[in-house]
């Protein structure tokens, strides 16, 4: 008969029966029948093993900084197992090392605890921060916002919101409640006014559409006046700018019709222009010549004279006739010019002849020929008694009147 198999914390009996040794004494732990007492204590050592790799699976987990409550749960299902297990090895240490985790786990709770709080305060002022951007967009002016950028912002902000709910910590319900209400109505508020100011962007684009509609009807009824429907066409044009934005989907279609009914009318005036430029030529050059022969009136000063010569210029100025029309302005010009000249010496004429104001410049000569006699015996009499204060102020005065008599033509 072989010797049984030996261990420290253990022994196995011929029948396969395999006892724990704990603190002196013999505990039975299970029977392995269908093989030798080598393989029934190694099993039972296995299962020790088994637990001991459990212990150090949790030992390296509180390590690594797992969630204390899954460490608890796990301490507590392990210390029910090593309480009677059923295996053969050093049980008494195996449970020491797991009580030791105890004091290890309740730290770990506190500081992932702190850690926690810390993570939801920074996760709550995040979310706060999408809120307030949130109610940002929502509080500005309806006529002011850019809503295609706003559009883009807010939902940029509700994607992030979600991101944050899914991989943030689990905030309290009560605070997340309330800032998703705060967020939901910022959202809300954009929404609605989105929605009138588009609605109302309609409306307005449908009365422009309806009104450049019309004029381009008119527009368009102008065709059979040719170039003499050009100035009508003009006062439509000033009507299209004023009637407003139809929106892009028609302004462009709208706006091509328009423009093509117009250019039916400029090209008639095209057409009529260059027959004109033909036709009128010769009258240009006539006139451009006559203007070289009036140009000296600029010189004359008698009004009579200069009267005279311009009636003369200005009958065959009519006699010759009309000039292309680019060459009109600048001959009228010209003319004018000359006009006003011969008016300006008409206008200094009767100025200087008119009866009223030379009345009232005799009169005033008077005065002041008068003020002159008596300032000078002032002035005498202040140089005969030695009163150079006196003498200096009559001085003054006179020489003041001197220059209004001036003025006067004396």
């Amino acid at each position: 008969m072989s010797a049984l198999p030996q261990n420290p914390w253990g022994r196995v009996e011929e029948d396969g029966t395999v006892y724990v040794i704990e603190e002196g004494t013999e505990r039975k732990v299970g029977q392995y029948p269908d093989g030798t007492a080598e393989e029934a204590l190694a099993y039972f050592v296995r299962k020790f093993s088994d637990l001991e790799g459990q212990v150090s699976l949790l030992e390296q987990r509180v390590k690594n900084g797992a969630p204390a409550s899954d460490i608890a749960k796990s301490a507590k299902h392990l210390s029910a197992q090593l309480s009677d297990a059923n295996a053969v090895g050093d049980l008494a240490a195996l449970r020491s090392r797991l009580d030791a985790l105890g004091g290890t786990v309740s730290e770990l709770t506190e500081q992932q605890r702190e850690a926690q709080q810390e993570e939801i305060a920074r996760a709550l002022a995040e979310r706060e921060a999408i809120v307030v951007e949130a109610e940002r967009l929502a509080a500005q002016p309806p006529a002011s916002i850019q809503w295609k950028q706003t559009t883009a912002s807010i939902d940029e902000l509700f994607t992030k919101w979600k991101a944050h709910q899914q991989d943030g910590p689990r905030l309290p319900k009560a605070e997340a409640n309330a800032l998703w209400k705060r967020f939901r109505g910022a959202r809300s508020t954009l929404e609605r006014e989105r929605r009138a100011f588009f609605a109302e962007l309609d409306a307005s684009h449908k009365t422009a559409r309806d009104a450049k509609t019309k004029i381009l009807e008119r527009a368009e009824a102008l065709a059979p006046r040719g170039a003499d429907g050009v100035a009508e066409y003009r006062r439509l044009l000033d009507e299209w700018k004023a009637a407003g934005r139809a929106g892009r989907k028609y302004d462009d279609a709208l706006w091509n019709q328009f423009k093509a009914a117009g250019d039916v009318l400029f090209q008639a005036k095209g057409e009529v222009d260059a027959a004109e430029t033909v036709e009128y030529s010769a009258n240009y050059e006539a006139k451009a010549a006559l203007l070289e022969e009036a140009t000296p009136i600029l010189q004359i000063t008698d009004r009579r004279a200069a009267r005279e010569k311009l009636a003369d210029i200005q009958r065959r100025w009519d006699e010759i006739g009309r000039v292309p029309r680019e060459n009109f302005k600048a001959t009228e010009d010209r003319l004018r010019a000359i006009e006003q000249h011969v008016r300006k010496l008409d206008d200094d004429h009767w100025q200087k002849s008119n009866p009223e104001r030379q009345a009232r410049s005799q009169g005033m000569h008077s005065q002041l020929t008068e003020a002159i006699e008596k300032l000078e015996a002032e002035r005498a009499a202040a140089e005969a008694r030695g009163d150079k204060r006196a003498v200096k102020e009559a001085e003054e005065a006179l020489e003041a009147r001197r220059v209004w008599l001036g003025a006067l033509g004396s």
